[in-house]
């Protein structure tokens, strides 16, 4: 599959400065919202339906069906909510920063349309603290309409900025946050769309998403839906980093291969290095050997290989990375980044961590490693979202992909890179802290 494809969340970006109202509307910005305020909430559910947009956030559900799911006012007379996570907290991912900063107003007219087709007057954008680039666009963006009534409507949005915490990417932990509470997990069901945001009826959408609404009214959903692949329809934005010549994001056609977005795109490995594995969808993705990435990017082939599109985050590693070091990197994140509601999360992460460190350092047996897969096992599927999940099933993956690594470290007593690896002096993107002693396996 060639590399062109026609843009569609990022159109129009290669020519014009869309992060004014002007240029947009220059290139037909603002149109697909009286188009979808001629029709009923229902009729632009449906056509979102048609078009089987799924969610860009990472767990990949229907768009429209979502929507569907609010019930009406008369069922539940309380106000009804969207709140949209702009939180991009995933290692490897960086597109939505990149969605708002250039497109601002058509994140904008997406949220506007999606408020109509769930009966919303409210608008929260849940904003990662650290992106004030985007952040002050966003603003600027929302400040260009405040003399545009007939855009706006009586449609409220505000942005709240985040305070760093990757746990508020989920989101039940997303909307606590947004109450003033401590980002948590709630317990499901109720589910958000029928107790959400102050316990009223709520839709939670990514920015691609949200994003990818007003084409869609624009063209019809029949006609987005024959875009892409069964089961991934559209287009899809990428960030791509790690060992690779050109990094960034790339929109592109789903079904596109692996090996094509890293050679084509990408411009392969730098240095006349080899390719070793590739992250597809952000840190918390089962990982692929090099022998794996002629592969579809779409949720289907990707799934026969037991791992997902998550955020479309691909991190490419050459060989001279130290598997057991990305692992003690990413679980190093998680460790520090668990909200500590529930245990098998809370300590499992920091076993996980410890018994890596033992690895590396030389200290371990095989016996450690069997502790590693069994921690594992422990974690996965008994925690109260996705994290600790997370953790568990990437290091299994590591394992399981690159065994030989581990034993190598057990029978030479240390890396066999040598303080060589790529990731040698990386830290992972958390604070220094000290370690508990109850996470510290024993020598």
């Amino acid at each position: 599959m060639g590399t062109e494809v026609e843009k569609i969340v990022l159109a129009g970006t290669d020519d014009r400065d869309l992060t004014k109202l002007a240029e947009y509307e220059a290139v037909g910005g603002y149109k697909a919202l009286p188009k979808a305020r001629a029709m009923t909430p229902q009729e632009v559910t449906e056509e979102l339906i048609t078009s089987e947009l799924r969610g860009r956030g990472g767990a990949f559900f229907p768009t429209g069906r979502k929507w569907s799911f609010v019930p009406s006012k008369e069922q539940i007379p309380k106000p009804h909510y969207l709140v949209v996570n702009a939180d991009e907290s995933e290692p490897g991912s960086f597109k939505d920063n990149e969605i708002i900063s250039r497109v601002p107003h058509r994140f904008i007219e997406g949220c506007l349309i999606t408020a109509h087709a769930i009966d919303s007057k409210h608008v929260f954008v849940y904003i990662r603290g650290e992106y004030s680039g985007p952040y002050e666009i966003l603003v600027n963006a929302l400040e260009e309409l405040k003399d545009r009534p007939e855009i706006r409507g009586d449609v409220t949005i505000v942005v709240h900025r985040g305070a760093g915490a990757y746990i508020c990417g989920e989101e039940t932990a997303l909307l606590e946050s947004l109450e003033g509470k401590r980002g948590q997990p709630r317990s499901k069901p109720p589910f958000p769309a029928i107790s959400g945001l102050y316990a009223s009826p709520t839709v939670v959408n990514n920015v691609e998403t949200i994003t990818t609404v007003p084409p869609i009214i624009a063209m019809g959903g029949a006609e987005y839906a024959k875009l892409g692949v069964p089961n991934t329809r559209g287009t899809r934005v990428v960030s791509l980093s790690g060992n690779v010549v050109n990094g960034g994001n790339y929109e592109i056609a789903p079904g596109m291969t692996v090996r094509a977005i890293i050679d084509e795109l990408g411009g392969g490995i730098p240095d006349g290095r080899e390719l070793k594995a590739v992250v597809p969808g952000g840190s918390s993705t089962v990982i692929l050997t090099k022998d794996e990435i002629d592969v579809g990017y779409d949720f289907d082939s990707l799934g026969q290989l037991k791992t997902a599109m998550g955020s479309a985050g691909i991190v490419v590693l050459d060989d001279r990375c130290c598997i057991v070091q990305l692992g003690i990197r990413f679980s190093e994140f998680y460790e520090h980044e668990s909200c500590g509601k529930c245990t098998p999360c809370r300590e499992g992460t920091r076993w996980l961590t410890a018994i890596l460190r033992k690895l590396e350092d030389g200290r371990a047996t095989q016996a450690d490693l069997d502790l590693l897969l069994d921690v594992c096992d422990r974690i996965n599927g008994k925690c109260l979202c996705p994290l600790g999940d997370s953790d568990a099933i990437i290091i299994a993956s590591y394992v399981a992909k690159f065994r030989d690594e581990f034993i190598a470290h057990i029978e030479e007593g240390g890396c066999p890179f040598g303080g060589e690896s790529s990731l040698d002096h990386v830290l992972a993107p958390i604070a220094m802290h000290t370690h508990s002693p109850v996470a510290e396996v024993p020598a």
